[in-house]
This record gives C-alpha cells, structure tokens and sequence, in this order.
C-alpha cells in the first residue's frame, strides 16, 4: 500500500528508512534515465572532463581509493 509523505512527515523517519525513500526516488528516477536531456552545457563539461582523464589516466583517484580514505575517515 503507497502513503504520501509530507516533508515534515520524512523529516520524523529514523535516517534509516530516509535512506531507503530516496533510494527508491533514485530507482525510479534511474528507470527512466533515458528522459533526462543534458544541457549542451553539461554534455561540454562531460567531454572536457573526459579528455582530461584521457589525456592524464594516472592522475586523480581510482573509487577503490576514495572509498577507502572515506571509510578511515569515520
């Protein structure tokens, strides 16, 4: 059964189950990703950012390393 939930109703929930809401907003948004244009600015700032990581792979971080210097952050 689907409920309607106000803001100030999702600001109650444990942060729990606030995760687990926006995990389904994030799924359904993810189902029809086809939908989402990109501006033609955005699509510039993709392909800049790709052609920085194309031209220099060795710099930056790998996930594995940023996940692994946010987990020893906590």
């Amino acid at each position: 059964m689907e409920r309607n939930l106000t803001p100030s109703e999702i600001k109650k929930l444990s942060v729990a189950e606030q995760i687990l809401i926006v995990e389904e907003i994030w799924d359904s948004i993810a189902a029809e990703h086809d939908l989402v244009e990109l501006s033609e600015a955005q699509k510039s700032e993709l392909d800049r950012r790709i052609a920085l990581c194309d031209a220099s792979p060795r710099e930056g971080k790998s996930w594995e390393e940023v996940k692994r210097g946010l987990e020893t952050s906590k």
